[in-house]
């Protein structure tokens, strides 16, 4: 029969390490391994995911990828779609109650994030589980039973528990279940790793706690940064505005990685692409110019394709850089009576124009680093000067020519 794991454990693990922020305890990873590599049997490495929002953005993806290279050595990934502990809320980082979400939001989702993985994932080594199949049969003495397994001192470790209290700030009783319901995830399918973000720490140490109160190897906690956004201070985040969605035009992508500030590119580079970490370092002392180009090539490409990579590029080059036009520009009319000392605020200047739907998306498009004044990125949400004549653009499709009316 064909080896299935085909890399030696200590090649696995120098691969692995790449990017990895933490791996609790790393000597029982490679112990782990050896026994996989001995045995020919492929370890069961769990990503746990509450979709709560439509779109995966680049900052998710870096825990994506490192699931892929998981399964390139030969070993099988086990997504567990949150749809039960998504009516929960995840309270990891957060400073108040979260809403709830209705069940048919949480299944549409679901469905949105099984066709966006499946970009980075190989379905032939990878489960898609639901944890509802376990959550949703427990009756009351069976949560009962499961809560005696752990203390309210360590559930109370939590950071953002702790801070919540400390600051008077309300924490419900179902808030302190989510760790647990997320821990008994790795129960229910005997993980033997877990992925996820530094902010999911708690969630999944303590899965390595319940578990050996189950009498189960405890899963190696397996974590990535979280990525920075565009605006190079904030993780990346779709309620921030600060993100690259995996399934946006080549353009806008492109466009979007063209504006992240220089200090970051090294961290883009080494999660969000493939590049041997020698190639990166060449790169990075080159021009930052040529640098973030390349960045953004390599990106578009990997969720799209390398003749896209460098359509985008030449549209942006063209429309950015070199500040060309489209031949017809659309002339809006805007009343002098808008304006403030012939200022005002961009977002509403966007949607005056006709250039996005609403202030809101006129915030974010700017927070991105999407909106643009005569070429030039619009940095702040701070009021602009509006002149005769001036062009305004949003992506690469949509420009106005500003016309002044009294």
């Amino acid at each position: 029969m064909k080896r299935r794991i085909l890399v030696p454990p200590e090649e696995q693990l120098r691969l692995l390490r790449r990017g990895a922020a933490r791996i609790v305890p790393e000597e029982e990873l490679l112990a782990k391994l050896r026994r996989s590599w001995e045995r020919d049997e492929p370890l069961r490495v769990k990503l746990g995911i509450d979709p709560t929002a439509p779109d995966i953005h680049l900052g998710f993806a870096v825990v994506l990828w490192k699931l892929r290279q998981f399964q390139d050595l030969g070993h099988h990934v086990i997504l567990i779609l949150g749809d039960f502990t998504a009516r929960i809320g995840d309270p990891s980082g957060q400073d108040k109650t979260r809403p709830p979400l209705p069940l048919e939001v949480i299944q549409a989702n679901a469905r949105t994030y099984r066709e966006q993985m499946s970009l980075i994932l190989n379905p032939e080594r990878m489960e898609v589980r639901r944890n509802g199949e376990w959550l949703d049969p427990l009756r009351f003495d069976d949560i009962i039973r499961l809560a005696a397994k752990l203390t309210v001192p360590r559930i109370l470790e939590r950071d953002d528990f702790q801070r919540r209290l400390q600051e008077g700030r309300e924490l419900r009783l179902h808030e302190i279940l989510y760790p647990l319901c997320q821990a008994y995830d790795s129960v229910a399918i005997g993980a033997d790793v877990e992925m996820g973000g530094l902010d999911q720490t708690f969630n999944i140490l303590l899965g390595r706690d319940l578990q050996r109160e189950f009498g189960q190897e405890p899963q190696v906690g397996f974590f990535m940064p979280l990525l920075v956004g565009t605006d190079g201070r904030e993780k990346m985040s779709k309620s921030l505005g600060n993100y690259i969605g995996i399934t946006e035009p080549p353009g806008e992508m492109y466009a979007k990685v063209m504006s992240i500030p220089d200090e970051v590119m090294r961290d883009y580079f080494l999660l969000c692409t493939s590049l041997p970490e020698e190639e990166v370092e060449e790169v990075l002392r080159g021009h930052p110019k040529q640098a973030k180009m390349r960045l953004a090539r390599e990106i578009v490409s990997l969720y799209h394709s390398p003749q896209a990579a460098q359509e985008a590029e030449a549209t942006f080059e063209r429309v950015h850089r070199e500040r060309e036009l489209p031949e017809e520009v659309p002339e809006v009319l805007l009343s002098r009576s808008e304006l403030e000392d012939g200022r005002i605020a961009p977002h509403r200047l966007l949607a005056l124009l006709g250039l996005v739907s609403s202030n809101s998306e006129g915030r974010r498009k700017i927070l991105e680093g999407g909106a643009y004044i005569q070429g030039q990125r619009i940095p702040s949400l701070e009021p602009v000067a509006v002149e005769e004549g001036m062009v305004v653009h949003v992506g690469r499709r949509k420009f106005a020519r500003v016309r002044l009316k009294d």
